[in-house]
């Protein structure tokens, strides 16, 4: 693992020269027509300030297949860079693009585009229907950067969704998504199938429908901040035909996985939130052992499964902080590593039995959380089920009125349970054998 003062001199070069740069996005484009239809012509870009697209051939009328125009434009983008501007307009890719080191392809967009007002720079995808493991429609090389744009999938459908290949995927070294909008991706973006180290991923928004990001291989610290998975970008969007309609909610909760989390070392997960998933946030060892992560000011919202914790690193696990969940975090028996959850609020869906389910070897910490709305059914289950590994809940409220609160199974080696408030008696049953000790809590 590189040294600490790496890691350091790393991140000041990304917040003092590649973040800057990309301020120039816009620099020298005109706007674009309502929807990106009619791409518009641009002003000449001013010298020194990179490379424009429509000078290498790139038409962005939503016809012509942009794709060898586009890979041109970025390529001599490496020499007379290091920013490829890509004017408004609608820009048909049948084959896939790389981003080569160092080089930023950026849109139109001031901020992030929003599909409701695709007016800037949005890519068509066409190529790989049916090939979930082909090539990315994206691929940034080390220090490669893609920002302010809209990326969009005109022929997937509901319920009928075609697998396609990631549209965004790193490989190398301090890669960066900016200020992106992924209207109906069926992988988003791929931070795992390479090895990489300090990728940023900031400011994205969209409607993955298999995978929002999936995060391995990375062996000196990410960083995803302000994530923001919904169908919305995808059922409210300007951009032809529209939406063809069908039951989005039911199949995402069906297949979506959120954040897809495996070895890390070291992820910082701010501001980031899914709604309908199968699973919102799930760490597992996908091949190239466990990861860690701290997770701040994030949630998952109207899913059967809101974490779910397999396998992380034994020595650091996952802390989370300030988060909002509806539904169930699940830790199971084959995880090591610590798992705390500090402030953090959990609500039901219809469907919701237990808000925490704790088995394996591993130790539960869950500190001023509050929990309401387990037990939907009334069959008499517990707000929270533990069979194993070691269990602290010290100032949390339980809101239920009469509902068992906390069930300690035989598994269980140790539990503390204090300052912490029920509603009403007999909320703590302990059938674990294990060494427990309960105290200081209120009962009204």
């Amino acid at each position: 693992m590189p040294l600490k003062s790496s890691r350091f001199s790393r991140r000041a070069f990304v917040e003092n020269s590649a973040l800057a740069v990309g301020l120039l996005g816009a620099a020298g484009l005109a706007p674009a027509s309502s929807s990106g239809a009619e791409a518009t012509e641009t002003s000449p870009v001013a010298p020194g300030s990179g490379v424009n697209a429509r000078r290498h051939g790139a038409k962005g009328d939503g016809k012509t297949n942009d794709s060898k125009a586009l890979q041109a434009a970025l390529d001599a983008a490496q020499t007379n860079g290091p920013i490829c501007h890509v004017p408004a307009g609608l820009y048909r890719l049948d084959e896939p693009l790389t981003v080569p080191p160092g080089v930023t392809l950026c849109g139109a967009s001031g901020g992030v585009p929003h599909s409701e007002q695709p007016i800037g720079t949005v890519l068509l995808a066409f190529g790989g229907r049916g090939q979930a493991d082909g090539e990315p429609l994206i691929t940034l090389k080390s220090n490669g950067v893609v920002r302010n744009l809209v990326i969009h999938y005109p022929e997937q459908s509901l319920p009928e969704v075609a697998p396609y290949p990631w549209s965004i995927r790193v490989d190398g070294e301090l890669c960066q998504v900016l200020d992106v909008t992924l209207t109906n991706p069926y992988q988003a973006i791929d931070l795992g199938t390479k090895w990489n180290e300090l990728h940023l991923v900031r400011n994205v928004f969209g409607c993955p429908l298999k995978i929002g990001i999936y995060i391995d291989q990375c062996t000196d610290i990410g960083r995803i901040e302000n994530v923001h998975f919904n169908p919305n970008f995808w059922t409210r969007m300007a951009l032809k035909p529209g939406f063809a309609g069908g039951d989005i909610k039911g199949y995402l909760e069906k297949n979506l996985v959120g954040f897809k989390i495996g070895k890390t070392d070291w992820e910082f997960i701010t501001n980031s939130f899914v709604i309908f998933p199968r699973i919102g946030f799930h760490f597992d060892d996908f091949g190239h052992g466990p990861g860690n992560a701290v997770i701040t000011q994030s949630g998952s919202d109207i899913c059967p499964v809101a974490v779910r914790v397999d396998r992380t690193q034994p020595h650091a696990g996952v802390q989370i902080a300030n988060g909002q969940f509806m539904s169930t975090i699940e830790v199971g028996p084959e995880n090591r590593g610590p798992v705390k959850l500090a402030n953090c609020g959990f609500w039901g869906t219809e469907a919701t039995r237990e808000h925490v389910r704790h088995s394996g070897p591993s130790s539960l910490v869950l500190t001023a959380c509050h929990f309401n709305g387990w037990d939907r059914a009334g069959k008499g289950d517990p707000c929270i089920r533990a069979k194993g590994g070691r269990l602290v809940v010290n100032g949390c409220e339980f809101m239920e009125e009469g509902k068992r609160a906390i069930v300690l199974e035989k598994g269980l080696k140790a539990a503390t349970i204090f300052g912490c408030t029920f509603r009403g008696p007999d909320a703590i049953l302990d059938q674990s054998g294990a060494e427990v000790q309960i105290g200081l809590n209120t009962k009204a």
